[in-house]
């Protein structure tokens, strides 16, 4: 069924089909029909971060940047799912088109540049959820903001989001906001992880509830620039990393109809580096939870994550070309 729905989707502009597809899950979701979409929900429960998730597969942030669908997506079968990007203030994003499917390599391009309603409305969006599963929470900056007060919008989201995550995510690795990923490095990394936790320790004591923080990372990085990754990480006590987001790179799709639009490239041209950098990762930080994302399609390549070191999946462009079936296959290639 869902091959037939992507034939039909795939004829429109894909930013146009992205919310026709999450419209009509949500038409599904009021009559309880989503859920049946994606089959039998797989339950292979782990703990991870201090949270118990049904099972390993995730979404990746950037399909519901304002946690608007949450309750339709959460009936597929997830055993977590991961809202965002979103910023302090509400903001459009860049100027359309935006968002290109390149299907030869099961690949997307988007520069959508963390487009969404800000961070009081996807917070109202998760209080008024139905969905009890765990949440994610992912946060960046305006892109008004400049990269030396980057922290202070992250501070803000933390703080707004902390009692409604289950985890939140430090995204500092999109390329389509200007300067975002010199967070990843040296001295602004140091500082912005270390404001993060210990305001995050601070609104866990206040709380009375502990809500891990996890680093977003780019798979555009030699091994010595993951290394200093990863001691900065291990420096900041931070909970986990998710390795990763978009790449820059277009080897995979030079020659290809819009191969060269401006970017971050998702899919399986980005499943190698991500695994490089997720195994890099593990010999680095025994411990620390990983959670791998890029590229998954397929059970198999699920557990190919998972023995790269990641201890949970995520996918995303998989899921647009695979459809709900691709949560269980990957689910239970997992137990």
């Amino acid at each position: 069924m869902y091959d037939l729905a992507r034939s039909l989707l795939f004829r429109l502009d894909a930013e146009v089909a992205h919310g026709l597809s999450l419209n009509s899950l949500d038409w599904l979701e009021r009559f309880r029909l989503a859920g049946c979409l994606g089959g039998a929900k797989v339950d292979d429960p782990v703990e991870v971060m201090g949270l118990s998730f049904p099972n390993r597969i995730g979404l990746a942030a950037g399909l519901d940047k304002n946690a608007d669908h949450l309750d339709a997506l959460g009936a597929l079968g997830f055993g977590f799912v991961e809202v965002g990007t979103v910023t302090p203030k509400a903001q459009a994003g860049n100027p359309k088109p935006r968002l290109f499917r390149l299907p030869e390599q099961g690949a997307i391009i988007n520069r959508m540049g963390f487009n969404n309603l800000g961070v009081d409305h996807l917070v109202e969006r998760v209080r008024s959820s139905r969905y009890r599963g765990v949440i994610g929470i992912n946060i960046g900056k305006n892109l008004t903001t400049a990269v030396e007060d980057a922290v202070d919008d992250y501070l803000y989201c933390l703080k707004r989001v902390h009692a409604h995550a289950h985890y939140i995510t430090v995204n500092i690795s999109s390329p389509n906001t200007p300067g975002l990923r010199n967070l990843q490095f040296g001295e602004h990394l140091d500082q912005l992880l270390g404001r993060l936790r210990e305001e995050g320790s601070r609104l866990d004591a206040e709380n009375a509830r502990r809500v891990p923080l996890t680093v977003k990372i780019a798979p555009d990085m030699d091994d010595e620039e993951v290394a200093l990754v990863a001691q900065a990480l291990n420096r900041s006590g931070i909970d986990g990393v998710i390795a990763t987001n978009t790449t820059v790179s277009r080897d995979a799709v030079a020659g290809l109809e819009h191969g060269d639009e401006q970017g971050g490239l998702s899919g399986r041209p980005v499943f190698t580096a991500s695994n490089h950098v997720i195994s890099l990762l593990r010999q680095a930080l025994p411990e620390m939870p990983i959670i791998g994302v890029g590229g998954v399609d397929s059970g198999q390549a699920a557990a190919a994550k998972r023995a790269a070191g990641a201890d949970l999946v995520q996918i995303y462009s998989g899921f647009i070309y695979r459809g709900p079936e691709l949560v269980r296959e990957c689910a239970r290639a997992l137990q």
